[in-house]
């Protein structure tokens, strides 16, 4: 599956792109941020993700930015299955990229493949330190839960205070709140 946005492509990760992929993340202000990736942040760990079986109900896309020279790998965004039957949405953006919108404008992508896909109630969630998460899911159209949950972040070693939001797509697809009404497939490619 692939995703074409305004400005940016989301596509899957391929064995090849395990170098620019880890060049991406490996920086300590990103993965501290994530409750899934290890820090350090090695190789092998991008070697493994760019290799692993993708669950075509659960997608996550690299994020790339076209440009005259290719499409720079620049974060990751996509769904997992969550708790308490939820679809949770997760995404990263490489720091050198942070506050232009790229995380607001990959994960609205990736929501508009999880409405196709015939998910509802998505979950998200940010540590509590982070912020600039919890600003996108609002813009997003996410709404906070009032639910804040220990979870534990590979990258800090430790479990860390997250912040809960959520967003139905089925009410979202009928102008009563989150997302933005789009057509289900108006970014897929």
């Amino acid at each position: 599956m692939f995703i074409r946005s305004e400005r940016l492509f989301l596509r899957p990760a391929w064995p090849e792109d395990w170098a620019e992929l880890h060049g991406a993340i490996d920086d300590a202000a990103v993965v501290r941020n994530l409750a899934r990736s290890p820090w350090p942040y090695r190789a092998d760990d991008a070697r493994w993700f760019v290799s692993r079986a993708q669950d075509a109900r659960h997608p996550d896309f690299l994020v790339t930015l076209p440009a005259a020279d290719g499409a720079r790998i620049i974060g990751c965004a996509g769904i997992a299955p969550g708790e308490h039957g939820a679809v949770e949405l997760g995404y990263w953006i490489a720091r050198e990229q942070w506050g232009r919108g790229y995380a607001t404008e990959a994960a609205n992508a990736v929501l508009s493949i999880a409405r196709a896909l015939g998910h509802d109630r998505i979950e998200a969630s940010h540590f509590l330190d982070n912020p600039a998460s919890g600003r996108v899911l609002r813009k997003l159209g996410f709404k906070p839960t009032g639910e804040h949950r220990p979870r534990h972040s590979e990258g800090r070693g430790t479990v860390v205070t997250s912040v809960v939001y959520e967003t139905r797509l089925r009410e979202a697809d009928n102008g009563d709140g989150g997302g933005d009404g789009q057509e289900p497939m108006r970014h897929a490619a």
